[in-house]
């Protein structure tokens, strides 16, 4: 995994340059918040958790992911539409050891993909569509 300052949302691709780029699907982009970061280390008695570790692609903060059900929303100038939870996997245990998928249970953040291109940067607004927009 490799923090950039920007990333290239394609509508075609997911992420450009990420391992899953090109795939077509429903998890062409995955989300977590920062405050569920700090709920993971906290279950695991760590002093911090990095979304690298779990693998997921953007971390936001004042955002309730689960908020986005059902809609699109904007993130820079790409517009994405929420398409399921993120569910932890049995590499959780590997990347934290004995109680990491549980730790993870609940607080795995979301998938999505890409509706309409555009670049994402560090300190973008997420910004929810109205349901009508889906």
């Amino acid at each position: 995994m490799t923090s950039v300052e920007t990333a290239t949302a394609s509508a075609a691709e997911g992420l450009v340059g990420d391992r899953y780029s090109g795939r077509s699907g429903s998890r062409q982009v995955t989300l977590i918040q920062r405050e569920h970061l700090a709920a993971i280390a906290s279950h695991l008695g760590l002093d911090r958790v990095a979304a690298e570790q779990l693998r997921r692609n953007i971390v936001v903060e004042g955002v309730n992911l689960a908020a986005l059900k059902d809609h699109r929303f904007r993130l820079g100038t790409a517009i994405l539409a929420y398409t399921g939870e993120c569910h932890p996997c049995s590499r959780m245990e590997e990347a934290f050891g004995p109680g990491g998928y549980n730790a993870v249970r609940g607080h795995g953040g979301i998938t999505a993909r890409v509706v309409e291109s555009g670049t994402i940067a560090i300190g973008d607004r997420l910004e929810r569509l109205p349901a009508t927009s889906l």
